[in-house]
Protein backbone atom coordinates (compact mmCIF):
# COMPACT_ATOMS: atom_id res chain seq x y z
CA UNK A 1 0.00 0.00 0.00
CA UNK A 2 1.23 3.40 -0.69
CA UNK A 3 -0.63 5.68 0.59
CA UNK A 4 0.36 5.41 4.34
CA UNK A 5 3.44 6.10 3.07
CA UNK A 6 2.20 9.06 0.75
CA UNK A 7 0.53 10.61 3.76
CA UNK A 8 3.61 10.07 6.13
CA UNK A 9 5.87 12.06 3.72
CA UNK A 10 3.08 15.05 3.60
CA UNK A 11 3.12 15.16 7.70
CA UNK A 12 6.45 15.58 8.01
CA UNK A 13 7.13 18.04 4.80
CA UNK A 14 4.12 20.28 6.64
CA UNK A 15 6.05 19.71 9.96
CA UNK A 16 8.47 20.60 8.63
CA UNK A 17 7.49 23.66 7.29
CA UNK A 18 6.14 24.57 10.16
CA UNK A 19 8.63 24.08 11.95
CA UNK A 20 10.79 26.78 9.44
CA UNK A 21 8.30 29.39 9.91
CA UNK A 22 8.50 29.18 13.25
CA UNK A 23 12.41 28.90 13.63
CA UNK A 24 12.12 32.24 11.52
CA UNK A 25 10.45 34.05 13.66
CA UNK A 26 11.69 33.10 16.55
CA UNK A 27 14.90 34.79 14.91
CA UNK A 28 13.43 37.53 13.94
CA UNK A 29 13.22 38.41 17.96
CA UNK A 30 16.74 37.59 18.77
CA UNK A 31 19.24 40.05 18.63
CA UNK A 32 21.78 39.66 15.24
CA UNK A 33 24.52 36.90 16.34
CA UNK A 34 26.49 35.09 13.87
CA UNK A 35 24.84 31.54 13.49
CA UNK A 36 27.19 28.05 12.81
CA UNK A 37 26.13 27.24 8.82
CA UNK A 38 24.84 23.44 8.90
CA UNK A 39 27.64 21.74 6.07
CA UNK A 40 26.95 18.49 6.85
CA UNK A 41 23.04 18.28 6.09
CA UNK A 42 22.49 16.51 2.43
CA UNK A 43 20.11 15.60 0.56
CA UNK A 44 19.01 12.25 -1.17
CA UNK A 45 20.71 11.51 -4.45
CA UNK A 46 19.77 11.35 -7.53
CA UNK A 47 20.26 8.35 -9.48
CA UNK A 48 18.60 9.42 -13.03
CA UNK A 49 22.08 10.64 -14.57
CA UNK A 50 23.63 7.25 -13.69
CA UNK A 51 20.97 5.31 -15.44
CA UNK A 52 20.99 6.86 -18.59
CA UNK A 53 24.87 7.15 -18.56
CA UNK A 54 25.45 3.39 -17.45
CA UNK A 55 21.64 1.87 -18.07
CA UNK A 56 22.96 1.44 -21.80
CA UNK A 57 25.98 -0.60 -21.25
CA UNK A 58 24.04 -3.19 -18.92
CA UNK A 59 23.05 -6.17 -20.84
CA UNK A 60 20.36 -9.67 -20.03
CA UNK A 61 22.23 -12.69 -20.30
CA UNK A 62 19.63 -16.03 -20.90
CA UNK A 63 21.51 -19.47 -20.50
CA UNK A 64 19.95 -22.27 -22.58
CA UNK A 65 20.51 -25.89 -22.30
CA UNK A 66 19.32 -28.86 -25.11
CA UNK A 67 15.90 -30.64 -23.83
CA UNK A 68 17.05 -33.87 -22.01
CA UNK A 69 15.22 -37.18 -21.57
CA UNK A 70 13.81 -37.17 -18.12
CA UNK A 71 12.71 -40.76 -17.56
CA UNK A 72 11.02 -40.81 -14.30
CA UNK A 73 11.71 -37.76 -12.75
CA UNK A 74 8.75 -36.41 -15.05
CA UNK A 75 8.83 -32.82 -16.20
CA UNK A 76 11.75 -30.10 -15.25
CA UNK A 77 11.07 -27.84 -12.55
CA UNK A 78 11.19 -23.85 -12.74
CA UNK A 79 14.65 -23.31 -13.35
CA UNK A 80 15.27 -19.73 -12.52
CA UNK A 81 13.70 -20.80 -9.07
CA UNK A 82 16.30 -24.12 -9.04
CA UNK A 83 18.91 -21.49 -9.78
CA UNK A 84 17.68 -19.21 -7.08
CA UNK A 85 17.58 -22.49 -4.52
CA UNK A 86 21.50 -24.01 -5.82
CA UNK A 87 23.20 -20.63 -5.76
CA UNK A 88 21.69 -19.72 -2.31
CA UNK A 89 21.41 -23.00 -0.45
CA UNK A 90 18.31 -23.25 0.11
CA UNK A 91 16.88 -26.63 0.73
CA UNK A 92 14.63 -27.53 -2.39
CA UNK A 93 11.04 -27.15 -1.36
CA UNK A 94 8.86 -31.27 -1.65
CA UNK A 95 7.35 -31.78 -4.47
CA UNK A 96 10.43 -30.06 -6.75
CA UNK A 97 12.13 -32.53 -8.47
CA UNK A 98 15.78 -31.41 -9.04
CA UNK A 99 17.01 -33.30 -12.57
CA UNK A 100 19.87 -35.84 -12.52
CA UNK A 101 22.68 -36.31 -15.07
CA UNK A 102 21.94 -34.66 -18.40
CA UNK A 103 21.06 -37.41 -20.92
CA UNK A 104 21.51 -35.86 -24.98
CA UNK A 105 18.08 -36.99 -26.71
CA UNK A 106 18.82 -38.03 -30.34
CA UNK A 107 19.08 -35.11 -32.48
CA UNK A 108 20.42 -32.75 -30.11
CA UNK A 109 17.17 -31.48 -28.42
CA UNK A 110 15.10 -28.35 -28.32
CA UNK A 111 17.37 -25.51 -26.45
CA UNK A 112 15.19 -24.56 -23.62
CA UNK A 113 15.69 -21.97 -20.64
CA UNK A 114 18.22 -22.88 -17.74
CA UNK A 115 19.13 -19.48 -15.78
CA UNK A 116 19.47 -15.59 -16.33
CA UNK A 117 22.00 -13.36 -15.11
CA UNK A 118 22.98 -9.64 -16.09
CA UNK A 119 26.41 -8.52 -17.47
CA UNK A 120 27.82 -5.31 -19.21
CA UNK A 121 29.79 -3.86 -22.34
CA UNK A 122 33.72 -3.99 -21.56
CA UNK A 123 34.24 -2.60 -25.18
CA UNK A 124 32.76 -1.59 -28.72
CA UNK A 125 33.28 -4.93 -30.59
CA UNK A 126 31.51 -7.17 -28.28
CA UNK A 127 33.00 -8.44 -25.47
CA UNK A 128 30.95 -8.54 -22.00
CA UNK A 129 31.88 -9.16 -18.80
CA UNK A 130 29.62 -11.36 -16.12
CA UNK A 131 30.21 -14.01 -13.30
CA UNK A 132 31.33 -16.98 -13.68
CA UNK A 133 28.45 -19.14 -12.53
CA UNK A 134 25.84 -17.54 -14.36
CA UNK A 135 27.40 -19.35 -17.70
CA UNK A 136 28.80 -22.51 -16.06
CA UNK A 137 27.52 -25.31 -17.90
CA UNK A 138 24.97 -23.37 -20.27
CA UNK A 139 24.54 -25.21 -23.72
CA UNK A 140 23.76 -21.67 -25.43
CA UNK A 141 24.14 -17.97 -23.92
CA UNK A 142 21.70 -15.35 -25.10
CA UNK A 143 22.45 -11.70 -24.87
CA UNK A 144 19.91 -8.93 -25.07
CA UNK A 145 20.83 -5.88 -24.98
CA UNK A 146 18.87 -2.49 -23.83
CA UNK A 147 17.42 -1.77 -26.99
CA UNK A 148 16.27 -5.37 -27.10
CA UNK A 149 18.39 -6.36 -29.95
CA UNK A 150 19.40 -10.15 -29.32
CA UNK A 151 23.03 -11.90 -29.71
CA UNK A 152 24.07 -15.43 -29.62
CA UNK A 153 27.25 -15.46 -27.20
CA UNK A 154 30.17 -17.61 -26.86
CA UNK A 155 32.22 -17.77 -23.52
CA UNK A 156 35.96 -16.91 -23.91
CA UNK A 157 37.13 -18.05 -20.47
CA UNK A 158 36.06 -18.20 -17.10
CA UNK A 159 37.27 -18.62 -13.33
CA UNK A 160 35.37 -20.26 -11.34
CA UNK A 161 38.01 -19.51 -8.54
CA UNK A 162 37.03 -15.30 -8.75
CA UNK A 163 33.71 -16.37 -10.03
CA UNK A 164 34.41 -13.93 -13.27
CA UNK A 165 33.73 -15.01 -17.17
CA UNK A 166 34.13 -12.96 -20.34
CA UNK A 167 31.48 -13.65 -22.94
CA UNK A 168 31.94 -12.60 -27.02
CA UNK A 169 28.89 -11.16 -29.12
CA UNK A 170 29.26 -10.36 -32.53
CA UNK A 171 28.43 -6.81 -32.55
CA UNK A 172 30.06 -3.35 -33.12
CA UNK A 173 29.37 0.30 -32.01
CA UNK A 174 28.81 -1.18 -28.41
CA UNK A 175 29.26 1.44 -25.50
CA UNK A 176 31.62 0.02 -22.50
CA UNK A 177 30.97 0.95 -18.99
CA UNK A 178 33.70 3.15 -17.56
CA UNK A 179 36.03 1.40 -15.27
CA UNK A 180 36.65 2.91 -11.53
CA UNK A 181 39.04 3.42 -9.13
CA UNK A 182 38.24 0.54 -6.31
CA UNK A 183 40.73 2.56 -4.13
CA UNK A 184 38.81 5.56 -4.12
CA UNK A 185 35.80 3.70 -2.65
CA UNK A 186 34.92 4.94 0.43
CA UNK A 187 32.57 3.05 3.16
CA UNK A 188 29.29 4.43 3.78
CA UNK A 189 29.43 6.10 -0.22
CA UNK A 190 26.31 5.92 -2.46
CA UNK A 191 26.32 2.61 -5.21
CA UNK A 192 24.15 1.79 -7.47
CA UNK A 193 23.37 -1.44 -9.06
CA UNK A 194 21.79 -2.11 -12.46
CA UNK A 195 20.92 -6.22 -13.48
CA UNK A 196 17.85 -8.43 -14.45
CA UNK A 197 16.86 -10.31 -10.87
CA UNK A 198 14.65 -13.03 -11.47
CA UNK A 199 14.53 -12.06 -15.26
CA UNK A 200 13.05 -8.54 -15.05
CA UNK A 201 15.38 -6.55 -17.03
CA UNK A 202 16.70 -3.11 -16.49
CA UNK A 203 16.13 -3.04 -12.85
CA UNK A 204 17.90 -0.56 -10.71
CA UNK A 205 18.78 -0.75 -7.16
CA UNK A 206 20.93 1.27 -4.62
CA UNK A 207 22.71 1.51 -1.30
CA UNK A 208 25.81 2.35 0.35
CA UNK A 209 29.26 0.73 0.46
CA UNK A 210 28.81 -0.97 4.10
CA UNK A 211 32.61 -2.69 4.02
CA UNK A 212 35.42 -3.15 1.98
CA UNK A 213 38.05 -6.27 1.73
CA UNK A 214 35.56 -8.14 3.13
CA UNK A 215 37.22 -11.90 3.22
CA UNK A 216 34.62 -14.41 1.84
CA UNK A 217 36.65 -16.42 -0.76
CA UNK A 218 40.38 -17.53 -0.97
CA UNK A 219 41.54 -15.03 -4.19
CA UNK A 220 39.40 -11.69 -3.29
CA UNK A 221 38.43 -9.80 -0.63
CA UNK A 222 34.48 -8.28 -1.61
CA UNK A 223 33.14 -5.44 -1.62
CA UNK A 224 29.93 -5.47 0.98
CA UNK A 225 26.90 -3.50 0.08
CA UNK A 226 23.40 -2.84 1.04
CA UNK A 227 22.01 -2.38 -2.28
CA UNK A 228 19.29 -5.27 -3.16
CA UNK A 229 20.30 -8.28 -5.39
CA UNK A 230 18.68 -10.96 -6.05
CA UNK A 231 19.34 -14.20 -8.34
CA UNK A 232 19.22 -12.70 -12.09
CA UNK A 233 21.63 -9.99 -10.93
CA UNK A 234 24.67 -11.70 -10.91
CA UNK A 235 26.95 -10.25 -13.17
CA UNK A 236 25.55 -7.10 -13.10
CA UNK A 237 27.65 -4.11 -12.34
CA UNK A 238 28.18 -2.09 -9.09
CA UNK A 239 28.29 1.72 -9.88
CA UNK A 240 29.56 4.50 -7.90
CA UNK A 241 28.38 8.18 -8.39
CA UNK A 242 30.33 9.40 -11.00
CA UNK A 243 28.90 6.87 -13.16
CA UNK A 244 32.03 4.24 -13.13
CA UNK A 245 31.70 0.44 -12.10
CA UNK A 246 33.49 -0.25 -9.45
CA UNK A 247 32.31 -4.04 -8.78
CA UNK A 248 30.80 -6.78 -10.33
CA UNK A 249 27.46 -7.86 -8.10
CA UNK A 250 28.18 -11.70 -7.20
CA UNK A 251 26.61 -12.96 -3.98
CA UNK A 252 24.21 -12.34 -0.97
CA UNK A 253 24.34 -13.31 2.57
CA UNK A 254 21.07 -14.96 3.45
CA UNK A 255 19.23 -17.26 5.42
CA UNK A 256 16.37 -17.72 3.83
CA UNK A 257 17.17 -17.03 0.22
CA UNK A 258 15.98 -13.50 -0.56
CA UNK A 259 17.88 -10.64 0.17
CA UNK A 260 18.45 -9.43 4.02
CA UNK A 261 20.78 -6.36 3.62
CA UNK A 262 24.05 -7.84 3.02
CA UNK A 263 25.20 -8.44 -0.43
CA UNK A 264 28.70 -8.58 -1.98
CA UNK A 265 30.70 -7.62 -5.25
CA UNK A 266 34.24 -8.60 -7.28
CA UNK A 267 36.27 -5.55 -6.55
CA UNK A 268 36.40 -4.32 -10.55
CA UNK A 269 40.07 -3.84 -10.37
CA UNK A 270 40.62 -7.59 -9.73
CA UNK A 271 38.02 -8.49 -12.47
CA UNK A 272 39.19 -6.57 -14.90
CA UNK A 273 42.91 -8.08 -14.08
CA UNK A 274 41.50 -11.91 -14.52
CA UNK A 275 39.34 -10.77 -17.91
CA UNK A 276 42.42 -9.54 -19.47
CA UNK A 277 44.29 -12.81 -18.94
CA UNK A 278 40.80 -14.69 -19.72
CA UNK A 279 40.91 -12.60 -23.29
CA UNK A 280 44.14 -13.11 -23.71
CA UNK A 281 44.40 -16.90 -23.16
CA UNK A 282 41.33 -18.02 -22.35
CA UNK A 283 42.78 -19.13 -19.10
CA UNK A 284 44.00 -17.86 -15.95
CA UNK A 285 47.63 -19.19 -14.57
CA UNK A 286 48.15 -19.08 -10.74
CA UNK A 287 51.60 -19.35 -8.67
CA UNK A 288 50.97 -22.24 -5.57
CA UNK A 289 53.84 -23.38 -3.08
CA UNK A 290 51.48 -26.37 -1.49
CA UNK A 291 51.10 -25.56 1.94
CA UNK A 292 48.11 -25.73 4.18
CA UNK A 293 47.33 -22.68 6.19
CA UNK A 294 45.41 -21.15 8.90
CA UNK A 295 45.30 -18.04 10.98
CA UNK A 296 46.66 -17.17 13.53
CA UNK A 297 44.81 -16.78 16.98
CA UNK A 298 45.65 -13.84 19.32
CA UNK A 299 47.11 -15.77 22.09
CA UNK A 300 49.44 -17.85 20.15
CA UNK A 301 50.34 -14.55 18.67
CA UNK A 302 51.19 -13.43 22.05
CA UNK A 303 52.58 -15.91 23.15
CA UNK A 304 55.25 -16.18 20.25
CA UNK A 305 56.01 -12.63 20.68
CA UNK A 306 54.50 -11.53 17.92
CA UNK A 307 52.83 -8.86 19.63
CA UNK A 308 49.28 -8.79 17.54
CA UNK A 309 47.84 -11.47 15.42
CA UNK A 310 49.54 -11.79 11.96
CA UNK A 311 50.86 -13.52 9.02
CA UNK A 312 49.65 -17.66 7.93
CA UNK A 313 50.37 -20.24 10.14
CA UNK A 314 51.55 -23.14 8.16
CA UNK A 315 49.53 -26.58 9.12
CA UNK A 316 51.06 -28.79 6.77
CA UNK A 317 53.38 -28.82 3.78
CA UNK A 318 52.71 -30.96 0.71
CA UNK A 319 55.49 -33.29 0.17
CA UNK A 320 58.08 -32.36 -2.84
CA UNK A 321 55.94 -28.88 -2.93
CA UNK A 322 58.21 -25.84 -3.57
CA UNK A 323 57.98 -25.37 -0.26
CA UNK A 324 58.85 -27.78 1.52
CA UNK A 325 62.13 -27.87 -1.19
CA UNK A 326 62.34 -24.47 0.21
CA UNK A 327 62.51 -25.70 3.80
CA UNK A 328 59.15 -24.53 4.95
CA UNK A 329 57.90 -26.71 8.16
CA UNK A 330 54.81 -27.35 10.08
CA UNK A 331 54.07 -24.57 12.52
CA UNK A 332 56.03 -22.04 10.74
CA UNK A 333 53.97 -18.84 10.59
CA UNK A 334 54.42 -17.03 7.69
CA UNK A 335 55.17 -13.23 8.16
CA UNK A 336 56.18 -11.96 4.33
CA UNK A 337 56.61 -13.02 0.89
CA UNK A 338 58.29 -11.16 -1.85
CA UNK A 339 58.65 -8.35 0.09
CA UNK A 340 55.08 -8.01 1.16
CA UNK A 341 53.38 -8.22 4.60
CA UNK A 342 50.63 -10.76 5.46
CA UNK A 343 48.46 -9.18 7.78
CA UNK A 344 45.57 -11.85 7.68
CA UNK A 345 46.44 -15.65 6.70
CA UNK A 346 44.35 -15.05 3.39
CA UNK A 347 46.66 -12.69 1.56
CA UNK A 348 49.11 -15.62 1.31
CA UNK A 349 47.12 -17.61 -1.41
CA UNK A 350 46.21 -14.24 -2.94
CA UNK A 351 49.76 -13.11 -3.44
CA UNK A 352 50.86 -16.25 -4.16
CA UNK A 353 48.14 -16.94 -6.61
CA UNK A 354 48.73 -13.61 -8.47
CA UNK A 355 52.87 -14.26 -8.78
CA UNK A 356 53.65 -16.03 -11.97
CA UNK A 357 54.94 -19.78 -12.01
CA UNK A 358 58.77 -20.00 -12.46
CA UNK A 359 59.53 -17.14 -10.02
CA UNK A 360 61.75 -17.68 -7.23
CA UNK A 361 60.29 -15.41 -4.23
CA UNK A 362 62.02 -14.85 -0.65
CA UNK A 363 59.50 -15.46 2.32
CA UNK A 364 60.21 -14.91 5.75
CA UNK A 365 58.85 -17.33 8.62
CA UNK A 366 59.23 -16.73 12.21
CA UNK A 367 60.14 -20.71 13.49
CA UNK A 368 60.64 -21.25 17.44
CA UNK A 369 60.42 -17.42 18.30
CA UNK A 370 63.31 -16.52 15.65
CA UNK A 371 62.75 -15.42 12.03
CA UNK A 372 64.14 -16.80 9.30
CA UNK A 373 64.53 -15.92 5.31
CA UNK A 374 63.90 -18.65 2.62
CA UNK A 375 63.58 -19.13 -1.02
CA UNK A 376 60.79 -20.67 -2.61
CA UNK A 377 60.06 -21.06 -6.63
CA UNK A 378 56.57 -20.54 -6.95
CA UNK A 379 54.73 -23.57 -9.09
CA UNK A 380 51.39 -23.80 -11.09
CA UNK A 381 48.69 -24.19 -9.34
CA UNK A 382 46.84 -27.27 -10.55
CA UNK A 383 43.31 -28.52 -9.79
CA UNK A 384 42.55 -29.97 -6.04
CA UNK A 385 43.47 -33.49 -5.49
CA UNK A 386 41.66 -35.32 -2.59
CA UNK A 387 44.23 -35.14 0.05
CA UNK A 388 44.87 -38.88 2.01
CA UNK A 389 44.22 -39.13 5.24
CA UNK A 390 47.80 -39.64 7.39
CA UNK A 391 48.71 -43.14 8.83
CA UNK A 392 47.63 -43.43 12.22
CA UNK A 393 50.45 -43.24 15.36
CA UNK A 394 51.17 -46.85 16.35
CA UNK A 395 50.85 -46.71 20.18
CA UNK A 396 53.84 -46.58 22.51
CA UNK A 397 53.93 -47.47 26.37
CA UNK A 398 53.07 -44.39 27.96
CA UNK A 399 56.76 -42.97 30.03
CA UNK A 400 57.42 -41.98 33.39
CA UNK A 401 57.01 -37.90 33.87
CA UNK A 402 57.97 -35.36 36.54
CA UNK A 403 55.28 -33.07 38.23
CA UNK A 404 55.40 -30.66 36.29
CA UNK A 405 54.16 -32.55 32.82
CA UNK A 406 51.61 -34.31 35.16
CA UNK A 407 50.12 -31.15 36.43
CA UNK A 408 49.27 -29.91 32.84
CA UNK A 409 47.09 -32.73 32.54
CA UNK A 410 49.59 -34.52 30.13
CA UNK A 411 50.32 -38.46 29.97
CA UNK A 412 52.97 -38.46 27.28
CA UNK A 413 54.79 -41.24 25.51
CA UNK A 414 58.62 -41.16 23.66
CA UNK A 415 58.18 -41.28 19.76
CA UNK A 416 59.83 -44.26 17.92
CA UNK A 417 61.78 -43.48 14.70
CA UNK A 418 59.08 -45.31 12.62
CA UNK A 419 56.54 -42.84 13.71
CA UNK A 420 58.86 -40.01 13.25
CA UNK A 421 59.51 -41.27 9.91
CA UNK A 422 56.01 -41.61 8.99
CA UNK A 423 55.31 -37.79 10.06
CA UNK A 424 58.19 -36.34 8.57
CA UNK A 425 59.15 -34.56 11.68
CA UNK A 426 62.73 -34.50 13.39
CA UNK A 427 61.64 -35.50 16.84
CA UNK A 428 59.36 -35.10 19.41
CA UNK A 429 57.20 -36.68 22.36
CA UNK A 430 53.62 -38.44 21.61
CA UNK A 431 50.57 -37.77 23.92
CA UNK A 432 49.08 -40.75 25.20
CA UNK A 433 46.49 -38.23 27.34
CA UNK A 434 45.35 -35.53 28.17
CA UNK A 435 42.74 -33.74 30.80
CA UNK A 436 42.66 -30.99 32.58
CA UNK A 437 44.59 -28.04 31.70
CA UNK A 438 45.78 -29.50 28.33
CA UNK A 439 42.49 -31.05 27.57
CA UNK A 440 40.73 -27.21 27.74
CA UNK A 441 43.85 -25.95 25.38
CA UNK A 442 42.83 -28.78 22.76
CA UNK A 443 45.28 -31.53 23.00
CA UNK A 444 44.52 -34.84 22.44
CA UNK A 445 45.78 -38.35 22.65
CA UNK A 446 47.73 -38.99 19.59
CA UNK A 447 48.43 -35.17 19.58
CA UNK A 448 52.71 -35.16 18.65
CA UNK A 449 54.25 -32.04 20.54
CA UNK A 450 57.35 -31.05 18.89
CA UNK A 451 58.45 -27.93 20.29
CA UNK A 452 57.68 -26.27 24.15
CA UNK A 453 58.02 -22.43 23.99
CA UNK A 454 59.80 -22.31 20.81
CA UNK A 455 62.18 -24.97 22.17
CA UNK A 456 62.74 -28.48 20.07
CA UNK A 457 61.57 -31.63 22.44
CA UNK A 458 62.94 -35.28 21.25
CA UNK A 459 61.80 -37.51 24.17
CA UNK A 460 60.23 -37.15 27.48
CA UNK A 461 63.14 -35.91 28.82
CA UNK A 462 63.10 -33.08 27.56
CA UNK A 463 60.04 -32.13 28.30
CA UNK A 464 60.74 -32.38 31.54
CA UNK A 465 64.05 -30.52 31.16
CA UNK A 466 62.08 -27.25 29.74
CA UNK A 467 59.23 -27.45 31.77
CA UNK A 468 61.40 -26.99 34.43
CA UNK A 469 62.87 -24.03 33.33
CA UNK A 470 59.46 -22.25 32.37
CA UNK A 471 57.98 -19.84 34.99
CA UNK A 472 55.14 -22.05 36.35
CA UNK A 473 52.52 -19.08 36.35
CA UNK A 474 52.95 -18.39 32.53
CA UNK A 475 51.32 -19.87 29.96
CA UNK A 476 53.52 -22.47 28.14
CA UNK A 477 52.90 -23.16 24.18
CA UNK A 478 53.09 -26.22 22.83
CA UNK A 479 53.80 -26.95 18.71
CA UNK A 480 51.94 -29.91 17.86
CA UNK A 481 51.38 -32.28 14.94
CA UNK A 482 48.28 -34.17 14.49
CA UNK A 483 48.26 -36.19 11.25
CA UNK A 484 49.70 -34.18 8.08
CA UNK A 485 48.62 -31.28 10.61
CA UNK A 486 50.54 -28.43 12.81
CA UNK A 487 48.81 -26.07 15.28
CA UNK A 488 49.59 -24.45 18.54
CA UNK A 489 48.16 -25.06 21.47
CA UNK A 490 48.48 -22.47 24.79
CA UNK A 491 48.11 -24.23 28.17
CA UNK A 492 47.34 -21.73 30.88
CA UNK A 493 48.19 -22.61 34.68
CA UNK A 494 45.16 -23.28 36.87
CA UNK A 495 44.08 -20.30 39.18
Amino acid sequence: MTLPFSRSLLSLALAAALGAAGSMALLAHQPSVAQPVATNARGLPDFTDLVDLVGPSVVNIRTLERSTNRGPQGGAPDEEMLEFFRRFGIPIPPGVVPRGPRQQEPGGGEARPRGVGSGFVLSADGFIMTNAHVVEGADELLVTLPDKREYKARVVGADKRTDVAVVKIEATGLKPVKVGDVNRLRVGEWVMAIGSPFGLENTVTAGIVSAKQRDTGDYLPFIQTDVAINPGNSGGPLINMRGEVVGINSQIYSRSGGFQGISFAIPIDEAVRVSDELRTSGRITRGRIGVRIDQVSKEVAESLGLGQPKGALVRGVEPDSPAAKAGVEPGDIILKFDGKEIEKSVDLPRLVGNTKPGTRSAMTVLRRGAQRDLNVVVAELEPEQPTARAPGTPEAAPAPAGGAVQSMGLLLAELSEADAKSLNVRGGVRVAGATGAAARAGVREGDVIVAIANTDVASVKDVESVLSRLDKSRPVTLLLRRGEWAQYAVIRPQR
